[in-house]
């Protein structure tokens, strides 16, 4: 029987070539190199603390054919299996010949397009019903919005096939723990990604990975009789003792479905709207907003990597940063940095006409001059009560139209988006002009006091002073300040029981960001898994 081990943790200084593992291995922990059989790199992640000096971490899994002797050699742990190991978790797996219950998956997000997919592979009947436009097509409707202010409603940055993850810098990470992951990502280099997110600490796929890897799932789909329907809105739920029993979509149609997969997405909000009025249960649940901040990358790299940012080894440096403002009502407010994205480029996120939203993405390479990251703050129940909005699971929604209703008519052109310098945006003095910047369709100087609430605004002039004095030249008049940043995460949460489904609808599964339980792409598809596990297990009896 073989047994594995892993080696925490080698440290490899920028510029040297990967050691010879095995030997490596034998000399840190002793262990007799004939003993050892395989060594495989598990993790790798960067160390820059140290701007002087940065260096590559590794762990090493390794592999023995016998037991080595208690107590472990130091820095060394025993693992149950290697983390190339991608035996599909048993609980995703049914053999119980043809299935005759049927599954509708709502939203082709990350969650919906694994819930699918795993539901597919265990034979179970499914269909998956998307409001947009494939991901291919979707594309140029992004164009037309970044190239000529057009928006089409239904097929943008955060609908259409792939949900509004595809347009980001695609992380990969993910705080949650659960032995699906290690499914999530070997499939996702099945469909094209890169092998190195196996092991990456921080693994990204970029944009335009993603588009490839989706269009590889839906053709995976298709080989397993699922049934993809585009241009489909779910417009209504048929409701019978407390079970859903299908949808009616917006054509009129009737489809029934022994199970309901919800994964709708952060922004499908005339959704959410009609399935409070109809009763479902749902909950407020906190969120962030404020502004986008973008420097020129050359800044960050100087400010992260020191006398190594031009390093061949190294690419775009990011930041993860975050601040604690003192609040008369919460005793501290927080204000941090969301999706960052370096070498990217800031794009236009609305889905409702006359409202105006932005987030970040990046390509794979992360090559633009660029670097940008939302600067968000913490929004509670409590905040929206005190500022006249009524007690309601959609407050927060309400809130975020608002915001971006007031961004939208800050400025002359149709999306273009409110800016104004860091150094303005820190002093109060009113915008004049902006620093270099690739936005379209347009940036247009605004003054963000004017679309922020001030009990928005004045936490994020701390924040952004504090981070000032932690990256250096981050609070300059090179960089500039977007409003409006709107969609962190769903402000609603719909309620359900550990059984995945609905507290007050038997056979609905909310999953993902928009049924407020995921944070990512990861954590979103891990999301819908754990409803496809749910459905698979009812079907063995």
């Amino acid at each position: 029987m073989s047994h594995w081990y892993v080696y925490r943790s080698l440290s490899v200084r920028l510029g040297n070539p990967t050691p010879d593992l095995k030997k490596t291995i034998s000399n840190k922990t002793e262990i007799p190199l004939h003993k050892i059989k395989q060594a495989q790199i598990a993790k790798k992640s960067l160390d820059a603390r140290k701007r002087r000096q940065p260096c590559w971490l590794y762990q090493i899994e390794f592999l023995c054919d016998e037991p080595l002797t208690l107590p472990l050699p130091k820095g060394t742990a025993s693992i149950p299996h290697s983390v190339t190991d991608s035996i599909k978790p048993s609980s995703l797996v049914l053999k119980t010949g043809k299935i005759k219950k049927r599954a509708i998956v709502i939203g082709s997000g990350p969650a919906g397009l694994f819930a699918a997919l795993a539901l597919g592979e265990a034979g179970i009947p499914t269909t998956l019903i998307e409001r947009g436009k494939p991901v291919e097509t979707r594309m140029k409707d992004i164009g037309i919005l970044r190239g000529r202010g057009i928006l089409d409603t239904e097929s943008n940055v955060c609908f259409g096939e792939g949900g509004a993850g595809t347009y980001t810098d695609g992380k990969l990470y993910t705080r949650v723990k659960h032995s699906f992951l290690q499914w999530i990502m070997t499939k996702l280099v099945e469909f094209g990604g890169p092998e190195e997110i196996l092991t990456d600490a921080h693994p990204h796929l970029g944009t335009d990975k993603l588009v490839r890897i989706i269009k590889h799932i839906r053709a995976r789909l298709l080989e397993l009789g699922v049934d993809v329907l585009f241009h489909t809105r779910v417009d209504d739920l048929v409701v019978k003792d407390g079970r859903v029993v299908g949808l009616i979509t917006n054509t009129g149609e009737q489809l029934e479905a022994d199970y309901l997969v919800l994964g709708i997405g952060h922004s499908a909000r005339e959704t959410l709207e009609f399935l409070s009025k109809i009763g479902l249960k749902m909950s407020f649940k906190n969120f962030a907003v404020g502004v986008r901040v973008e420097h020129p990358q050359a800044l960050i790299n100087q400010a992260q990597y020191g006398p190594f940012a031009d390093h061949p080894e190294l690419g775009a440096a990011e930041y993860r940063l975050s601040h604690q403002v003192p609040d008369p009502i919460l005793g501290k407010r927080g204000v941090y940095s969301f999706c960052m994205c370096p070498g990217g480029f800031i794009v236009p996120t609305p889905t409702e006409p006359q409202k105006m939203a932005i987030n970040g993405m990046s390509n794979a390479n992360r090559s633009t001059p660029f670097a940008n990251s939302g600067i968000v703050v913490q929004v509670t129940d409590e905040d929206l009560l005190r500022n006249g909005y009524n007690n309601h699971p959609l407050m927060g929604l309400s809130f975020q139209q608002d915001l971006e209703s007031s961004a939208f008519q800050a400025t002359d052109s149709p999306y273009a988006a409110p800016a104004m310098r860091m150094t303005d945006f820190l002093s109060g003095n009113e915008p004049k002009s902006l620093a270099p910047t690739h936005f379209k369709p347009k940036a247009e100087p605004f003054p963000l006091s004017q679309v922020l609430p001030e009990w928005i605004h004045q936490p994020l002039r701390e924040g952004l002073q504090v981070f000032g004095r932690k990256i250096r030249g981050y609070d300059s008049s090179e960089s500039n300040v977007f409003g409006i940043e709107s969609r962190t995460s769903s402000p609603v949460r719909i309620d359900r029981g550990e059984n995945m489904q609905s507290v007050n609808m038997a056979g609905l599964y909310p999953v993902g960001e928009g049924a407020g339980y995921a944070g990512g792409i990861v954590s979103a598809a891990l999301d819908g898994l754990k409803a496809a596990e749910a459905i698979i297990n009812e079907n063995r009896g």
